[in-house]
């Protein structure tokens, strides 16, 4: 199959996934996955078919992105991808670019996830029965020729194991960071209320820490304005049962233990050194200057994903409201996917 085939496969995919005639059939999807996994309610589902088909898959971008990388391989090998299942189709950017890189898929889909991932494979061999040789879900990944595996800091240690002996990327825990100025409007934070809790917080995107100033004279951040501006979504929340299971859960530790928080009725903020916070819980932390903000950004950079900030005035960081659509050249771990396969 031709890098042009395989390039024009997933253009074909984009199209139907923004075809009018297709929303019956992804509601439908989404509903199967909500009942395999509750965290994956349908507005969220479609959410994320729709950024898959709008930042991934449309020819444009697609074809800019393609033409940083050759075009074909020097011999097709067979990939093994261990891949996640905490939101909604997440592992499709590594299917994209193992495929895309003009190499051949072994796939062992993450329960979480395996009605949309299973969905779009399918899907694929739809539009394009030739992929089907280059393209198979698998419980064991043995005859693979490389790997990437997603997983929590633990599995890596697995992974590394019975992967290390191969080419492999092995990916570990990471979450995102939010940088505020203290000068944020309330447009601001209704999109940073995107990045804090769109898909329940579930993602490596997610924002689970944020970095705020203090006052000239040491005193502390005021978090009312962020917390009225997101108290609204409290009901969209707190009608999923798990996520409501979190909040109460969280929410009487902190009581009980008299830990001091912030909460706006569904989320909790409380400071913490942490950076992965629990469902419902936004960790923060202070600085005082911008360049101690930077010096710990920098500190912590292999555990960030993401860094957020107001209009991304901080280079490098992505605008409030953008943890979650991250375009085709973002990378899990700032690790070049494409170029590592180009090594194969």
């Amino acid at each position: 199959m031709l890098h042009s085939e395989r390039l024009q496969t997933f253009v074909a995919l984009g199209d139907f996934l923004r075809s009018a005639d297709a929303q019956p059939e992804l509601a439908a999807i989404a509903q199967q996955a909500y009942y395999k996994n509750n965290w994956f309610t349908l507005e969220n589902s479609l959410a994320a078919l729709r950024a898959l088909a709008d930042d991934f898959l449309t020819a444009d971008k697609l074809t800019a992105w393609a033409s940083q990388y050759p075009t074909e391989p020097k011999q097709p090998r067979t990939v093994g991808v261990v891949m996640a299942g905490n939101i909604p189709a997440v592992g499709f950017h590594d299917l994209l670019c193992v495929l895309m890189s003009g190499h051949k898929l072994l796939a062992k889909l993450s329960s979480q996830d395996f009605v949309f991932i299973h969905y779009l494979i399918q899907k694929l061999k739809e539009v394009n029965p030739a992929i089907d040789s280059w393209l198979e879900e698998a419980d064991r990944l043995n005859a693979a020729d490389a790997y990437i595996a997603t997983g929590s800091n633990n599995t890596a240690r697995y992974f590394e194991h019975y992967f290390g002996k191969k080419p492999s990327i092995i990916r570990k825990n990471r979450t995102s960071v939010g940088l505020l100025m203290g000068e944020e409007s309330e447009e601001e934070f209704q999109k940073l209320g995107h990045d804090l809790s769109d898909y329940y917080g579930l993602g490596c995107r997610n924002v689970s820490t944020l970095l705020v100033p203090e006052g000239p004279n040491g005193e502390p951040y005021d978090f009312t304005p962020l917390l009225r501006t997101l108290e609204p979504e409290a009901k969209t929340f707190l009608n999923n049962h798990k996520y409501q299971n979190n909040y109460d859960y969280n929410k009487s530790i902190y009581l009980i233990n008299a830990i001091p928080h912030f909460d706006n009725g569904y989320l909790l903020l409380t400071e913490n050194e942490g950076l992965v916070s629990p469902i419902s819980v936004v960790y923060y932390q202070t600085y005082q200057t911008q360049d101690d903000a930077i010096t710990w950004l920098d500190a912590n950079a292999d555990r960030i994903q993401v860094v957020a900030s107001a209009q991304g005035w901080l280079s490098g960081s992505v605008p409030f409201g953008q943890t979650q659509h991250p375009s085709l050249n973002d990378y899990a771990d700032g690790v070049d996917t494409m170029a590592f396969l180009a090594t194969l």
